[in-house]
């Protein structure tokens, strides 16, 4: 159905993937609501955050970004310039909506540094896609192999913080919670093994 693995090599040879639907920076509180009831009309959405990367030994930053995105929007919640952490928090731990993304764990404990909450209906796509028997489960990889194409992750040791985020930043951060979710989508259509 799927191969194993693949090589950065066939990586490079594939089509460049982006996300090209409505990105919604969210910087003030009064951006929430109308983010958050859009996201609550769907049943799966894609799930990433950003941090800006530490350069220091002891040094920890807050997380900066966190990204949902359906199939057309992306919604980019600037975490550092917000305070209603409630209204955005409801979707993380709303039954009703599935929520994937990769490497959750580490993401989960940085969001509790900004305010507890009990993270509801998550899938890790690196335990998902095993059940495919797909090795190589780093979402570039997970990219090459399932939707045959290829993501840019150079902006992944970028500043997170910096205002304004790059059109470069904007894009990737777009693109890494959207692909998450066409890979579950695309797997989720077949039949399970």
């Amino acid at each position: 159905m799927f191969r194993k693995s693949i090589t950065d090599k066939e990586i490079n040879e594939l089509p460049q993937i982006q996300f090209e639907g409505n990105i919604h920076i969210i910087d003030k509180d009064n951006k929430i609501y109308d983010a958050v009831e859009e996201l609550k009309r769907h049943s799966v959405i894609g799930f990433d955050t950003e941090t800006k990367p530490n350069y220091r030994k002891g040094q920890r930053n807050k997380v900066a970004l966190l990204q949902l995105a359906t199939e057309n929007d992306a919604y980019l919640f600037r975490l550092h310039y917000l305070t209603d952490f409630n209204s955005i928090y409801s979707i993380l731990s709303d039954e009703k909506i599935i929520k994937v993304g990769v490497a959750i764990n580490g993401d989960f404990k940085e969001l509790n540094h900004l305010q507890k909450f009990e993270p509801k209906n998550f899938v890790e796509l690196q335990k998902y896609v095993k059940k495919f028997e797909i090795e190589n489960i780093g979402l570039k990889k997970m990219v090459a192999i399932i939707l045959g194409g290829k993501i840019s992750k150079r902006q992944q040791r970028s500043n997170w913080e910096k205002s304004p985020l790059t059109e470069a930043q904007i894009l990737y951060a777009a693109t890494d919670a959207w692909t998450p979710l066409l890979i579950f989508k695309k797997l989720n259509k077949l039949k399970r093994p």
